[in-house]
């Protein structure tokens, strides 16, 4: 398959961001699979380096066309946007508005299908309020980046892979959204999301109720809501099953059972691939013209800037936008 191309953002300066992106770019196989531009900063990089004592070089480009692409080298498209006097761990309107430009500047170099893929490193809320940023978070970014309203989200942890029918809501609010009409769309866009990324396989939908409500034993959500839309998908040609008891799919789907599962609420889905490996679960936004991995952790202000920050999710992130990033050039 065609090589592609990344571009990855540095992250909130304050955060743990920029020290796990530097100790990424520190990982040589990373260059075997796709050559990888960074979206930042060089005051911040240059700091991220004496943090973590790596020798690596930093080649400011203008267009990612221009870069080295080996190891040792990281290929930097610099934003000048930040000075040399920021603290680690503090919330900062200059950390907010230059993460967000990180964001925007790699969004625009993948809707012009300079890059196949973005790979997200954390910004902290907080700081994006500071600066008066009018997302709150990678997603609200994207949509509008992209122009694709309510992108979809997907979570890869080894063999699992896991939809999510709603996101931040509280757990009342969620429980509304368990609606016909919204399931059979889900099931519809997360099968479509998984053609897209050359998965084939079933996709199963997790109950919502405990042992999926035991035909309106404990509530009726399925009987009225979930497997009249699993009918009606799979009258429509998809594979899909369930309601299968959320207990269970998850690890049905870690044994291969399924495909994918599409979890009913944020929780749901996220304790299931958290727990069975925390910094190896990545987020993937699909749905968009290029694909958007992220770290699924944040800013760890109390540890930045100390070099103990983990880079394994990051470097999981970048590997996974080089497994499916050439799906997407393919469509250019």
């Amino acid at each position: 398959m065609e090589r592609s191309r990344i571009a990855v953002t540095l992250g909130d300066p304050a955060g743990i961001g920029p020290e796990i992106v530097a100790k990424t770019f520190a990982v040589k196989e990373l260059y075997d699979e796709a050559d990888i531009v960074l979206v930042g900063d060089k005051n911040v990089l240059e700091r991220a380096l004496e943090v973590t004592g790596l020798d690596l070089k930093i080649n400011v480009i203008e267009n990612v066309n221009d870069g080295k692409y080996e190891y040792g080298t990281i290929d930097l498209i610099d934003l000048k946007n930040m000075s040399k006097d920021y603290k680690f761990g503090e919330v900062s309107a200059e950390c907010g508005k230059a993460a967000y430009e990180y964001i925007f500047k790699a969004g625009e170099l993948a809707m012009n299908g300079e890059v196949e893929s973005v790979a997200t490193s954390p910004i902290n809320k907080e700081s994006l309020r500071a600066a008066e940023v009018p997302y709150i978070g990678h997603t609200e970014m994207f949509e509008d980046i992209s122009g694709v309203h309510d992108p979809l989200t997907m979570f890869e942890v080894e063999g699992l892979r896991v939809f999510f029918l709603s996101r931040h809501l509280s757990l009342k609010d969620a429980i509304d959204q368990v609606k016909y009409d919204r399931v059979l769309d889900y099931i519809e866009r997360s099968t479509e999301a998984m053609h897209r990324l050359g998965v084939d396989g079933t996709l199963a939908v997790a109950g919502l109720n405990p042992h999926s409500g035991e035909h309106g034993l404990f509530g009726y959500e399925e009987v009225e809501e979930i497997e009249p839309a699993i009918k009606e998908a799979q009258n429509k040609g998809i594979d899909v099953v369930g309601p299968i008891g959320a207990d269970s799919v998850f690890a049905q789907g870690l044994q291969g059972k399924y495909a994918a599962v599409l979890s009913l609420y944020h929780d749901q889905g996220h304790i299931a691939t958290k727990t069975y490996n925390f910094m190896k679960t990545i987020s993937l936004t699909n749905s968009m013209p290029f694909l958007r991995t992220s770290v699924d952790h944040g800013t760890a202000f109390d540890v930045a800037g100390k070099n103990i920050a983990s880079e394994v999710s990051m470097v999981e992130a970048v590997r996974l936008a080089a497994k499916y990033g050439p799906y997407f050039k393919k469509e250019k």
